[in-house]
């Protein structure tokens, strides 16, 4: 992100993350309990360093070029659980305790309301 202001995060934790041309990667929600995948978000650095010191989920919008806590104004949080990165550097992975919707359409998940047709594998 252009312009974006210096970050409070950790350089250890910085040094380790690899960003794209915006200076973002994704973030996986996950139910902490259950493993359902509920929705990805796009973080910078102050958005990790947010979400690892609030509890709560923080994103970066980018159709808004700002930051938005999840459940700031719906009132469906996401209660962090534990963050963890990837083995490349360029993911986290946040388990959260979902309260109502994590998709902004209203649904549980973002990943529930179109299957897409596939061959299964073989275990």
């Amino acid at each position: 992100m252009t312009g974006a202001p210096p970050s409070s995060l950790d350089p250890t934790i910085a040094a380790r993350l690899k960003r794209d041309a915006h200076g973002l990667f994704p973030a996986v929600a996950q139910q902490h309990d259950t493993g359902e995948v509920l929705m990805v978000g796009w973080m910078d650095d102050e958005a990790l360093h947010r979400t690892l010191t609030t509890g709560r989920c923080t994103y970066w919008s980018r159709s808004r070029s700002e930051y938005w806590v999840k459940g700031e104004t719906s009132g469906h949080q996401q209660w962090v659980r534990s963050v963890a990165l990837d083995c490349d550097g360029d993911t986290v992975l946040v388990r959260v305790d979902q309260v109502g919707a994590a998709c902004h359409t209203g649904d549980r998940t973002c990943f529930d309301a179109d299957v897409l047709p596939s061959v299964l594998g073989a275990p």
